[in-house]
């Protein structure tokens, strides 16, 4: 029998190997972590940890290990077990009870057996050939099931060969091997069930953080396209960053928690488009509302082609054979038509939006604005609402401010939304790094004006892959997707004008995270040749 000190000893074991099991985040590691804390506080040469599969009702294999036959499987070995799992019903659905663990599992109750070889009313024939084929000799058991806080066996402890410390004789399990198993059972059991909670929680979360982004990528394919390739941009950068070993940003490091807390920031950056119009966020072009109204405009054009082969005829009517008149009138119609369809294709390439509209294009669209035309009920108006020219006139790209106003509040919903949820202390900051993507290092950003100072490293982090992605996006309503060259051109202009952070930048091409990126999710006419020399911004040591 032990001795006191040795029994005290052992639950001083117990009570580190519970406070183990409670730091123990990784399932797998926490699975060998307890069945190696049983073996060692037991003294048992081999083991297996089972777990209880409810719907296939049976015990799979978790991990095993025999130190005699040097068996190392399952767990962070990378030996998978090739075992098939333990029935705990046959056929018939009747109870295998013949099994030890099965039984265990079933009966809830911990069995004892000092010799398997003996023993009688359980099946060890598979025991048996395991002995013939390797050599070793499965002597004394110890199976103790494990029960969760409601009482359920959720897993199974199995220990093989006790041993005298002293004479390395195998020998049965003792009473108090059993009590201390049973205790660091039901304590594994607990940590189990609290990893299998916290898991589960987390997958819960993701999928509704996921269900958003389904709900805005119903809304707009446009928007839901980015919402899954900006989170992957920024973890490529923010795992940049932490292989960087030099310049300012060389101490910069990230755990697995922090990594967790980015990825999260990174998917609800923009949950506050789930409130954004559909017409403005899918606005593909200048004059698109619920249907692009440029269609409007070529009704009018062919009105005004109309009237212009009426007044065309009546001069030719009224002229009476005059041949002078009657070349002037169609010399005139065929010039008003030419000028008609040449104003129609310009306003159609003007609807387009691009990157820039001169002022001489915008004088233009004022000009023809001020044609007249009949409407339907037979008034004279202008040929362009207030509205239309507006819109026409837009400088770049299809919005119009009230419109890009629109777009831009929802970043400050972002933030009102996050902020007003309890997020546990490991995922505090998500509301500070999901909503300053829009903010500029020269603190002339939106919504609240942050400068670099005031900003951390994974907001800005955060604002690159936020650009970059909106550079390279092909799923826009109103533009191509740009080159690698033309992507990085205007994020190196930003680098230099104080928009994007610049120790960011430069990690972004010194570690070619740009490349990384193109290859999973830009199409190959994209991917061009990039010459770092020609970059604006780019550090000379990069190139």
């Amino acid at each position: 029998m032990d001795s006191t000190d040795n029994l005290l000893n052992r639950l001083k074991q117990l009570n580190e190997i519970g406070i183990a099991l409670s730091q123990q985040r990784d399932l797998h590691n926490l699975l060998e972590t307890i069945l190696d804390a049983a073996k060692r506080i037991t003294h048992a040469d081999a083991g297996t940890l089972y777990l209880h599969e409810y719907e296939q009702r049976v015990l799979r294999f978790e991990i095993l290990r025999n130190d005699t036959l040097n068996i190392r499987m399952g767990g962070t070995s990378g030996v998978p077990i090739g075992f098939y799992p333990i029935q705990l019903y046959d056929g018939d659905g009747k109870p295998n009870l013949a099994m030890v663990v099965s039984h265990a599992a079933l009966s809830g109750e911990t069995i004892n057996i000092p010799d398997a070889y003996q023993a009688e009313g359980y099946d060890f024939s598979g025991t048996k050939k395991f002995d013939s084929k390797t050599g070793y000799r499965s002597k004394s058991f110890l199976t103790v099931p494990m029960r969760n806080h409601e009482n359920e066996v959720i897993g199974v402890l199995q220990l093989i060969n006790a041993k005298n410390q002293a004479t390395e004789e195998i020998v049965p399990f003792s009473k108090d091997d059993q009590q201390l198993l049973e205790s660091l059972a039901s304590q594994a059991a607990i940590a189990l069930t609290n990893r299998h909670l916290i898991d589960q929680l987390e997958d819960l979360f993701e999928a509704f953080v996921q269900l958003i982004n389904t709900a805005i990528d119903d809304k707009s394919p446009y928007t839901g396209g980015h919402c899954a390739r900006v989170p992957a941009l920024t973890m490529m950068i923010a795992d940049a960053v932490t292989r960087n070993k030099t310049g300012p940003l060389q101490e910069f490091v990230m755990t697995e928690r922090d990594r967790y807390e980015l990825k999260i920031a990174g998917l609800l950056h923009d949950c506050g488009k789930i409130t954004t119009p559909v017409h403005v966020v899918d606005k593909s072009t200048k004059l698109h509302t619920l249907f692009d109204r440029i269609h409007l405009i070529d009704t009018r054009f062919e009105v005004l082609k109309r009237e212009a082969e009426i007044t065309m005829l009546k001069t030719i009517a009224e002229a009476c054979g005059g041949s002078g008149i009657v070349e002037s009138a169609r010399a005139d119609y065929a010039s008003k038509i030419a000028q008609f369809d040449d104003d129609r294709e310009f306003l159609r390439h003007c609807n387009i939006g691009g990157e820039f509209m001169t002022d001489e294009a915008q004088q233009r669209v004022s000009q023809i604005a001020k044609y007249k035309w009949h409407d339907a009920d037979g008034n004279l108006a202008d040929f362009l609402t207030g509205d239309e020219l507006e819109n026409l006139n837009i400088r770049a790209g299809t919005l119009t401010p009230e419109e890009r106003q629109i777009i831009n509040h929802h970043i400050e919903v972002t933030i009102k939304m996050l902020e007003s949820l309890p997020w546990p202390r490991h995922l505090k900051k998500v509301p500070e790094y999901a909503g300053g993507h829009h903010e500029r290092m020269d603190g002339k950003g939106y919504p609240r004006g942050l400068t670099r100072d005031q900003m951390s490293v994974q907001a800005r982090v955060m604002g690159i892959a936020d650009i970059f992605e909106a550079l390279t996006a092909k799923d826009r309503p109103y533009k191509k997707g740009k080159t690698l060259t033309e992507s990085l051109t205007i994020l190196g202009k930003f680098k230099l004008g104080g928009h994007i952070d610049p120790d960011l930048f430069d990690i972004f091409i010194r570690e070619k995270v740009y490349l990384e990126y193109a290859k999973q999710f830009l199409s190959p006419d994209q991917i061009d040749e990039v010459d770092l020399t020609n970059i604006p911004g780019v550090n000379p040591e990069v190139c």
